[in-house]
């Protein structure tokens, strides 16, 4: 078994141990805790789960959608048969509509939310993620500051940006990235507000450690360390059956080493990337695991 399902089973049985359970807006309760805290060494092992089956390829194709397309474009993600994030996309009228909590009067109130976006934001997510990245230049002041000035402690991206909050359908969970360069290795914390510890934990860590490494790559830096910050760590209780099942095969089930992330070392240009669902340019190697859980998504 992977470190990293060794530390992420650990947080899941914190959660069920300790957890409190919440209302929430999506109507369905969580049990969270208040914080919590990983590191991961890139040099050691590259981090994606062996307990459960994880759509690489999705997540992958997710981050160049934020990163290298820049993109808020939900089409983008379906032409690569990437759909997770069907359920907030604006449709053809500027209309996003769910079943979620309110607050009225002081109570949290299950009802229809209809929230109306300028047409232009047709098909889109609205001002969020890549929207972001693109109208902030983060990625090239990255490279930039990367390959010219590695001693600068300003090194961050922000995908917090207030002005642009009310026109997103879903703030970023993992809002903010701070870089730096320590003995030739590049090092990352990242920050996540909110954490689907189940469904969107996985995908989160396997991802940004591909963007690091991506970014290490073009930039003729070694991968370092990834720090990652949760605040409310939390389970919806619909997902708690599917925990426990991973729980149990962290426990009964053979170990399966991680595997390896492969980089074409041909491609010296972050926007050259293959992109498209065969990820021609980015490869994990020898991914083995214990098969899919299903759980739900919450909107």
């Amino acid at each position: 078994m992977s470190k990293f399902d060794k530390d992420y089973l650990k947080l899941c049985e914190k959660i069920l141990e300790e957890g409190v359970e919440v209302e929430n807006r999506t109507g369905v309760n969580t049990i969270k805790i208040p914080g919590y805290f990983f590191e991961f060494d890139l040099e050691k092992e590259f981090p994606i789960l062996t307990t459960k089956q994880l759509f690489f390829k999705n997540a992958i194709t997710e981050m160049l959608w934020i990163y290298q397309a820049q993109s808020n474009d939900v089409r983008w993600l379906q032409k690569r048969g990437n759909h997770i994030w069907d359920e907030w996309e604006i449709d053809s009228e500027g209309l996003w509509k769910a079943n979620q909590n309110v607050l009225e009067d002081g109570k949290l109130v299950k009802k229809e939310v209809v929230k109306k976006f300028p047409k232009k934001y047709a098909h889109t997510i609205g001002t969020a993620y890549g929207f972001i990245v693109k109208k902030y230049n983060l990625i090239d002041n990255l490279i930039n500051t990367l390959k010219n000035n590695q001693t600068d402690r300003r090194m961050v991206m922000s995908l917090w940006q207030n002005k642009y909050l009310d026109t997103a359908v879903l703030p970023s969970c993992v809002w903010s990235s701070e870089w730096d360069v320590t003995d030739g290795k590049i090092n990352m914390w990242v920050h996540q507000r909110s954490c689907d510890v189940p469904l969107g934990l996985p995908f989160n860590v396997t991802q940004y450690a591909v963007l690091l490494s991506l970014i290490a790559h073009v930039t003729n830096l070694k991968p370092g360390k990834i720090f990652w910050s949760i605040k409310d760590a939390h389970i919806y209780v619909n997902q708690i059956d599917g925990i426990k099942e991973q729980i149990r095969r962290g426990k009964e089930l053979e170990d399966l080493e991680a595997p390896t992330l492969w980089i074409n070392p041909e491609i010296k240009d972050f926007y050259k990337f293959d992109n498209s669902r065969a990820l021609k340019d980015i490869k994990i190697v020898n991914y083995k695991h214990h098969g899919k859980i299903e759980f739900t998504i919450t909107q």
